[in-house]
């Protein structure tokens, strides 16, 4: 057990190093929120944090609900840090991952509106280096060199937005993560961009693939725009939603808040490695690099539900968020996810929602959860475990925040699970918890 303990440490902490992968997730019935009350809710919601923490599926857990203009749920539980025995609180600082996916998806379209990016232009007319991706075909059985070649079409900005652009994720593809082994491109592990040279899978539009897109993306938001990612975010998302808790680099004063990570062992106990230090990021990944609270997360997410719009700050049209939540890929179908690092991610990689299609920055359910979300539903999700859903039909949107490893974890998808059914089972009972920790 100890070998054990050490290796996951050393795996623990080499992909801490990139918030990049993969890296999804409500009621009829709008109530007040009791911002700061104390009162201690017995409703279901509640009862589902609680369970998750006391059954040990989970150290700690934060969970926000909103319908229409109100937020009808919030709640924590279980720890921030389980060594300093730090209670979680609804404000607590997560890692979202590929829930920054989204964001960086908002970015472009808002770049679309303003007619400096066009979606159905090829992705190399704003970042020239795309004209010289190649396409991955196989390795020479008796040399083991890959084979390589030029791409019937370069990809499109829609393709890259909805994940049919040829690229891929290492650590979900044996072509590509065999391709990484040989040293040929650099590992997404490494922390900086290097990883952008990898090669597509396949011809752009011909499969959904869920893969580097989005960085590609972020890249081309900084082009456009001349401005960082961290400042176009800042400038042009966060600061009119009011976002004040999301970051690529969390400041020094609100480090005490980020939640601790952890990493579950064979027996089903949870390892805590010793806290890495805070640095600076030296790539703003437009696909994993943010840190941000269920409650930040969900001003997002309440600005899509209500059209681009939250309180009387517009950030999109309502037509581009109506755009971005239709299916983007026709009669392709969202592909099994498989995993070839199962301390990272288990394999197969599931992701709650019932998802088979993709919009513009999001996944769709073209059929209705049983007893949870409506057909038509926005979700993703980060690879830490923390998750998201839109439903439009019901004016609902939730956020679920854990941090541990692997992802698609059976508890922790058991307990996302859990939480969607308490959401859309007796909405009545729902109320605001205050942030009560437990």
């Amino acid at each position: 057990m100890p070998a054990l303990r050490i290796r996951s440490k050393l795996l623990f902490g080499a992909y801490l190093s990139r918030g990049v992968v993969v890296a999804a997730l409500a009621t009829a019935t709008i109530l007040a929120l009791f911002a700061g009350s104390p009162t201690k809710s017995s409703n279901q919601i509640d009862q589902v944090l609680r369970e998750a923490v006391d059954e040990k599926k989970v150290p700690g857990i934060v969970a926000i609900v909103a319908v229409a203009d109100h937020v009808i749920y919030q709640g924590a539980a279980g720890k921030r840090d389980t060594i300093k025995n730090i209670p979680m609180t609804v404000d607590s600082i997560f890692r979202i991952a590929s829930m920054t996916k989204p964001v960086t998806s908002v970015a472009v379209m808002q770049l679309v509106e303003s007619g400096r990016v066009k979606l159905d232009e090829p992705a190399a007319t704003y970042l020239p280096e795309l004209s010289q991706v190649q396409v991955l075909e196989e390795f020479d059985a008796s040399t083991g060199k890959a084979r390589l070649r030029s791409p019937k079409a370069l990809p499109t900005v829609r393709q890259l937005l909805s994940h049919t652009s040829g690229f891929a994720y290492e650590f979900f593809d044996p072509q590509l993560h065999s391709y990484v082994a040989t040293g040929a491109v650099p590992s997404a592990r490494q922390g900086d961009d290097g990883f952008l040279k990898a090669p597509l899978l396949f011809d752009p539009g011909t499969r959904w693939e869920y893969g580097i897109s989005t960085d590609w993306l972020g890249k081309l938001v900084e082009k456009v725009s001349g401005q960082s990612l961290d400042d176009y975010f800042r400038q042009h998302i966060f600061q009119p939603l009011g976002m004040t808790d999301t970051f690529f680099n969390v400041p020094p004063e609100k480090q005490a808040r980020v939640v601790a990570l952890h990493q579950r062992q064979d027996d089903g106990s949870f390892l805590e490695p010793p806290p890495q230090p805070f640095t600076p990021v030296r790539f703003f990944s437009g696909g994993g690099g943010l840190y941000s609270t269920a409650g930040d997360y969900l001003k997002f997410e309440r600005m899509l539900l209500g059209g681009g719009k939250l309180g009387n700050k517009r950030i999109l049209q309502s037509t581009t968020v109506e755009q971005m939540s239709r299916n983007q890929i026709g009669d392709l179908m969202l592909v099994q996810m498989r995993s070839f690092v199962p301390q990272f991610a288990k394999d197969p990689i599931r992701i709650p929602g019932s998802l088979d299609k993709f919009g513009l920055g999001f996944a769709i359910n073209t059929k209705p959860v049983e007893g949870g979300r409506s057909r038509g539903s926005l979700a993703w999700a980060g690879i830490y475990n923390t998750f998201f859903w839109i439903d439009p039909p019901r004016k609902t949107c939730a956020v679920i925040m854990m941090q541990i490893l692997p992802f698609s974890d059976d508890a922790g998808y058991s307990v996302v699970e859990h939480f969607e059914r308490s959401v859309y089972a007796n909405p009545a009972k729902a109320v605001a918890s205050g942030g009560r920790s437990n």
